[in-house]
């Protein structure tokens, strides 16, 4: 299906739709409105949905994780930090076996201390469903977070024990994607995720006041929180859903908001000339085509795969997004310290595309036809819908028509934790997913490994090769951070050379936000730190 119709319908109804249901009323000194580009509230218990943006507003500003991201610096690339958790070491005789030093003198936002058994309660939540407080919907967000975990336990209230299931380096990062709630706050409203959905209680800078579904929440300083770098100068931070970007612009030029993600590239000359600030930095981040390695799926011809990501004019879509946008030349960005050195030139190349087309069975009068699932707006996902058309419109001309299958972004997620082979999927070939390649495991790994394949993990394609799996698994038996290093080169170097995915652009992550707003760095994560913003 064509896209511009719906996009246009979409502007029109959920335009009207979002302005009209987002009214703020009177606004306290100090109180900053941010327009996500989420369509609800994030879940609030701890394992935020709605994807990256979930975490990054509902997740690291109520919550904390054992590791965090350095925030700090919009100048390098983001690294781990100590968070709840003060240090972390793997045993030198068996390397399966972690211990952490949980930090002291932290309390939850409902008074109670947090210790290491607080740990082993939240891990229970995710991954054992017979534990009293498992909880399917934070599972779901969760669990595939950290497969290398095999068993955890409180050596004592400040000492936590972690045994991976292998030899697996890339545990921190892994560990920097699950989040504290409180037993104690659980247990207070009748051991009910429901209830305590309302009113939760985490260890991190911000305290949810209030919130209503698809339309706001209302967040307020943590005053006694432990790092008190970051506990937040502002009074309050609103979050406002608005999916379309139309929208978003709209609330920003008329007041009713004083920051946006992703604002709509036709609006930001009129942004900037109102007197807003455009800001953006190199992001973890790429917007590709996840394909289906299924019996029968088309993109298990590499010529197929190739001559995809060769029809594809990255510097028109770079107009198209104002600029605001890095061309991909492969998974992850040029710049990446893993990029390494790939045969295949990931470029605009017509010719060649139809060339290979050919030599695969199609041309002028044999269209390969496939079906792509979409998202009309999400966390991260740029202009999905324009992004879509031009990639529709850019494949066309290499004789492959794409059908689309749209549907809303939570349940994009849910279709792809449910992989391609699932029914709900409905025979689509491809989705097109945008990924956080902060790390080796979330970047890579996770993506194409054996082990991982749909619905066990993230494995969406079903792919399966034991070359790339022997690459997996040397990055998690290699401790040597350089040695690593060289290693995620080379398995980065066999995702380009055999196209795995159609790799399209990387997202610079652009924001808008009133001249009132001062204090934000834009750190080179998809996390950002709203402690240190203040509004004049």
């Amino acid at each position: 299906m064509k896209l511009t119709s719906l996009r246009a319908a979409a502007i029109a109804a959920i335009s009207v739709l979002a302005l009209a249901g987002t009214s703020v009323g009177a606004i306290a000194a100090g109180t900053l409105r941010i327009g996500m580009t989420a369509a609800d509230i994030p879940l609030t218990t701890g394992q935020t949905d709605q994807g990256g943006e979930g975490m990054r507003f509902m997740g690291y500003t109520v919550y904390d994780s054992l590791i965090e991201w350095d925030l700090t610096s919009a100048d390098k690339p983001s690294v781990l930090i100590p968070g709840l958790a003060t240090s972390w070491s793997v045993d030198d005789a068996d390397h399966t076996k972690w211990t952490f030093k949980i930090r002291e003198g932290v309390k939850f936002h409902d008074g109670s201390p947090f210790t290491a058994q607080d740990v082993v309660w939240n891990f229970e939540k995710l991954l054992n469903k017979d534990a009293e407080q498992y909880d399917p919907r934070q599972s779901a967000q969760g669990k595939s977070r950290i497969p290398a975990v095999a068993s955890y336990k409180a050596i004592d209230d400040y000492t936590l024990e972690i045994t991976t299931k292998t030899p697996d380096a890339t545990l921190p990062y892994q560990l920097a994607w699950i989040l504290m709630s409180s037993k104690a706050n659980w247990e207070a409203h009748g051991k009910s995720w429901e209830e305590v959905a309302k009113a939760p209680s985490g260890t991190g800078p911000w305290k949810l006041e209030s919130f209503t579904p698809h339309e706001r929440a209302d967040m307020v300083p943590n005053a006694d929180y432990w790092d008190e770098t970051r506990v937040p100068k502002l009074d309050k931070l609103v979050l406002i859903p608005l999916p379309e970007p139309n929208a978003r612009s709209a609330a920003l030029l008329s007041g009713q908001v004083d920051w946006i993600e992703a604002p709509a590239p036709d609006t930001i000359p009129a942004i900037q000339g109102g007197g807003f600030v455009i800001t953006s930095n190199a992001y973890p981040h790429n917007w590709t085509w996840h394909l289906s390695r299924l019996e029968g799926s088309p993109w298990n011809d590499i010529r197929v795969r190739k001559a995809a990501n060769l029809a594809i004019d990255r510097e028109g879509m770079g107009a198209l997004l104002g600029g605001l946008m890095i061309p991909a030349k492969g998974f992850l960005p040029p710049s990446s310290q893993w990029f390494g050195h790939p045969t295949f030139d990931v470029k605009y190349d017509l010719e060649a595309a139809q060339a290979l087309m050919k030599e695969a069975g199609y041309g002028p009068d044999k269209h390969l036809k496939v079906k792509a699932l979409i998202s009309p707006s999400g966390s991260g996902q740029m202009l999905p819908l324009p992004m879509n058309e031009y990639v529709q419109q850019s494949l066309a001309e290499a004789y492959i028509d794409v059908e689309f299958m749209v549907v809303e972004w939570n349940q994009m997620i849910n279709l792809w934790r449910a992989g391609a082979a699932d029914p709900a999927v409905e025979g689509s070939q491809s989705i097109n997913f945008t990924y956080f390649i902060q790390d080796p495991f979330t970047a890579l790994i996770r993506h194409l490994d054996c082990n991982l394949i749909a619905p066990n993990g993230t494995n969406w394609g079903h792919y399966c090769d034991p070359e790339m799996q022997g690459l997996f698994d040397k990055i998690k038996t290699t401790f040597d951070p350089a040695e690593q290093d060289k290693v995620i080169q080379q398995t980065h170097e066999k995702f380009v050379n055999d196209a795995l995915f159609l790799m399209v652009t990387h997202d610079v992550a652009p924001r808008a936000m009133s001249p009132k707003v001062k204090g934000f760095v834009q750190a080179q994560n998809w996390y950002q730190n709203f402690s240190g913003i203040t509004i004049e």
